[in-house]
């Protein structure tokens, strides 16, 4: 399994597919395989290198707090690390901002960026909501974290959604049996670096092709964040998916990866 150190820590990462590089940024809790469905696709157009954050996955776990500005030096070691500059980014969440620290600190590391129902600050309700995640999982059966995350992130279209319902249950047994489960110390950790993310005033410096992408019912991660992103980053482009909500790359899989996808051959 492919490691290599960086900033401090251990990194595992993954390479699938071949041609210009993309690298691939997930969120808060989440390991690099959530990735899996779109890199299904991306994989015959882009040279695509998953990463695990740190606190989560087969990369290490220190005790926090972590910062945005860190878990993008993580990944400018990474990219030295196999030689690359100039890589297309695509951050999911807490993924996009780190995104947007890898842009403004090591400006010529990336070439452009899809950010996925970004923020560039937390207001209070936002910082409240990722403490209840953090209490969450201190106190929950991993089932019932999970649960509690799918409450967040899917929309009532989902919820409704016989197959999708189904589905969900499934994620939810699995998680029971994670072989990797994240400690708390772990997710308290990326917890820190979503409270703390404060790119408001460094956006403007962001001059790459940038995609916004983001769901309408996202209660998580509200409108008005991704609105204040593409607002701050000059020239970006913003697009809303229609009653779909956080998780809007799982709710409309085959959309997302071809729209991503045309975005990226073009930017």
């Amino acid at each position: 399994m492919p490691t290599i150190k960086t900033n401090g820590i251990n990194m595992y990462y993954e390479e699938r597919g071949s041609g210009e590089p993309l690298l691939l940024i997930m969120g808060i809790t989440a390991t690099g395989a959530s990735w899996n469905v779109h890199v299904a696709d991306w994989k015959h157009h882009f040279r695509c290198i998953i990463g695990d954050n740190r606190g989560v996955g087969e990369t290490d776990k220190p005790a926090g707090p972590y910062s945005t500005e860190q878990m993008a030096d993580d990944y400018a070691g990474l990219l030295d690390s196999l030689g690359l500059d100039n890589v297309r980014v695509i951050g999911c969440s807490m993924g996009s901002t780190i995104a947007q620290q890898l842009a403004i600190r090591h400006p010529n590391k990336v070439k452009s960026l899809v950010l996925m129902c970004p923020w560039a600050r937390c207001d209070n309700y936002a910082k409240a909501l990722f403490q209840h995640i953090m209490n969450s999982k201190a106190r929950f059966r991993p089932e019932e974290f999970s649960l509690y995350i799918q409450l967040l992130i899917f929309s009532k279209s989902s919820w409704d959604n016989e197959q999708k319902h189904a589905e969900l249950e499934t994620g939810r047994k699995q998680d029971a049996f994670n072989p990797y489960p994240q400690p708390l110390h772990g997710l308290e950790g990326q917890a820190a670096a979503c409270i703390n993310h404060n790119a408001l005033s460094d956006l403007g410096k962001i001059n790459k092709p940038t995609l916004v992408i983001g769901g309408r019912e996202d209660i998580f991660t509200p409108v008005w964040m991704a609105e204040e992103v593409a607002n701050g980053i000059p020239g970006s482009e913003l697009f809303l998916y229609e009653k779909l909500g956080h998780a809007f790359h799982f709710e409309n899989t085959e959309d997302f990866n071809e729209r991503t996808r045309n975005w990226l051959q073009t930017h």
